[in-house]
C-alpha cells in the first residue's frame, strides 16, 4: 500500500547560524514532504545565502500565517523570543525553540501555556546541539530515579579549555580561535562566564528531577578567569580541567545544581570530551551509568535537533513532563564540602578566605593560589564577590589526596583557619 505524503510547512523565525542550518536540513529532506513556508529576519542589510525575496520582515506575517504547520522561533533575542513563544502558544500552534535563556527562566509559564491553550513546545536542540538528552530523559527515565546527572554542556568553553590542554597557549589566543570558527560569539561571555551552561542545566532539571528552578539560584562559575598555571597545575595530576554541569540527589526530596570549572581525571568519561564536542552521565538507580556524547555547536548539529523536534512533533510528540507531576523534589545546596582551587592574578586575601569560612588547607607561597574546603552554600553566598574580584574557582576530586595539592603548590604553607 502507498502512504500518501501530505506537503507540511515550517514558519522560521530566524535566520542566523541555526536557522541557515535548519533550512539545509529540510532542503535535504524535501522528499519527505516538508518545505519553508516563510522566513522572517530582523536586519534587511546583512548579507544572506538567500536573495531578500525569500524573507520577510514582520513576524507576525508568519505568526498569523495559518497555512504554516510548525513554527521555529531561532532568534537570539530573548525578549522578542518570548513574545513569539507566548503568542503561538496563546494561539494552540505547535513552535521549537533552540533559545535556552528564554526557556530556563519562563519555564513555569511555558508549561502552563502549553496546558491552558493546548499548544506543544519542545526544545531538544536548546541544551547540548545535537544530543537528544531530553528525549531521553523523558522516555527512558521519566519514571525510574537519578542518582547524578553530570556533563559538559557548552561546546564553546570546552573548545577553549581543550586548546588550552593541548597546546598550552593563552587563554585569548584560544577564544579567538573558537570565534573564528564558529564556536564563541563575538561576545562570548554567556559562555565562558558559564551562563549558557547554567541555563541548560536548569532545562535538564525539569526533565531529571522534576524540579522548576530560575538560573539565579543556582552556583555558577565560568572559565574567563582561568590561567596557564591553572591548567599546568590540573595536568599535574593527570586531570583536565572542563566546565561542568551537574544535578544530584542529596535526598529523596532533594536536588543540588551547580556550574563548575571541575578537575577530570583520565578514568571520568568526560576526559575525552574535547572541542566543540558535549557530554552527558546519566546514573540511574536501577541502569545503571549511561553516556551520551556528540557536537554541542555549529549549524547542522543544532539545526538537526530542530529538525528532529519538527518530525517528532508532528506526530503527535509533546514533552509530559512525567517527574514534574509525581515529584515533590526541591533544590537544596547539598551539605558537602568542595575542595577547591582558587586563583587570582593578584594575592588572595585572608579576608577573602575568611568570608568563605574556608577550611585550612593550603596556600601558595605568592599567595595567588589556594586549596580550600568550602561548604556550597559559602560558596554561593559569597560567588559574586569572588566574580568581582576575578578569582577562578576549580572543583578538586576527592581522589586527589591533600597531601599531594599541599606539596605541588610552590613553598605552600598552611592558610591560618
Amino acid at each position: 500500500m502507498k502512504i500518501q505524503k501530505f506537503k507540511k510547512r515550517i514558519g522560521l523565525i530566524g535566520f542566523g547560524c541555526v536557522g541557515q542550518g535548519l533550512y539545509d536540513v529540510v532542503e535535504a529532506n524535501r522528499h519527505l514532504g516538508w518545505e519553508i513556508g516563510s522566513i522572517c529576519v530582523k536586519d534587511k542589510e546583512k548579507p544572506r545565502t538567500l536573495p531578500a525575496s525569500a524573507f520577510t520582515y514582520n513576524v507576525q506575517e508568519v505568526l498569523q500565517d495559518t497555512s504554516l504547520d510548525i513554527i521555529a522561533e531561532l532568534i537570539s533575542d530573548p525578549k522578542e523570543a518570548l513574545a513569539i513563544l507566548r503568542q503561538t502558544l496563546q494561539q494552540g500552534r505547535t513552535v521549537i525553540s533552540a533559545n535556552k535563556k528564554v526557556i530556563a527562566e519562563n519555564l513555569p509559564e511555558l508549561i502552563s501555556l502549553q496546558q491552558k491553550y493546548g499548544g506543544v513546545l519542545l526544545y531538544e536542540a536548546s541544551v547540548c546541539g545535537s544530543i537528544p538528552v531530553l528525549r531521553t530523559l523523558e522516555a527512558y527515565y521519566g519514571s525510574e530515579p537519578l542518582v547524578e546527572v553530570r556533563g559538559i554542556l557548552n561546546g564553546s568553553s570546552n573548545y577553549i579549555l581543550s586548546k588550552l590542554h593541548t597546546e598550552r597557549g593563552s587563554y585569548q589566543f584560544a577564544l579567538e580561535q573558537a570565534q573564528e570558527l564558529g564556536f564563541a560569539e563575538a561576545d562570548p561571555s554567556l559562555d565562558v562566564e558559564g551562563t549558557d551552561a547554567l541555563h541548560k542545566l536548569c532545562i535538564l532539571a525539569a526533565h531529571a528531577y522534576g524540579v522548576l528552578v530560575h538560573p539565579d539560584e543556582v552556583l555558577h562559575f565560568g572559565i574567563n578567569h582561568i590561567s596557564a598555571e591553572a591548567i599546568e597545575l590540573a595536568a599535574a595530576f593527570g586531570c583536565r580541567i572542563k566546565l561542568v554541569g551537574s544535578l544530584k540527589a542529596v535526598s529523596t526530596t532533594q536536588v543540588s545544581l551547580q556550574v563548575l570549572p571541575t578537575w577530570i581525571p583520565e578514568t571520568d568519561a568526560l576526559y575525552g570530551v574535547e572541542a566543540e564536542f558535549n557530554g552527558i552521565e546519566i546514573n540511574a538507580q536501577f541502569a545503571g551509568q549511561q553516556f551520551l556524547k556528540g557536537r554541542g555547536a555549529g549549524s547542522h548539529p543544532t539545526g538537526s535537533a530542530v529538525w528532529a523536534d519538527i518530525t517528532s512533533a508532528v506526530r503527535g510528540y509533546r514533552y509530559t513532563y512525567p517527574k514534574l507531576c509525581a515529584s515533590k523534589a526541591a533544590v537544596a545546596m547539598g551539605e558537602e564540602p568542595l575542595t577547591l582551587l582558587l586563583e587570582s592574578k593578584d594575592r588572595l586575601s585572608l579576608d577573602l578566605l575568611n568570608l568563605l569560612k574556608a577550611t585550612a588547607l593550603y596556600q601558595s607561597s605568592d599567595l595567588r593560589q589556594a586549596v580550600v574546603s568550602v561548604e556550597p552554600q559559602q560558596l554561593k553566598l559569597h560567588q559574586d564577590a569572588l566574580k568581582r574580584q576575578r578569582v577562578f574557582v576549580a572543583a578538586i576530586p576527592k581522589s586527589i589526596p591533600s597531601k599531594h595539592l599541599f606539596s605541588a603548590l610552590t613553598s605552600a604553607t598552611a592558610v591560618p583557619a
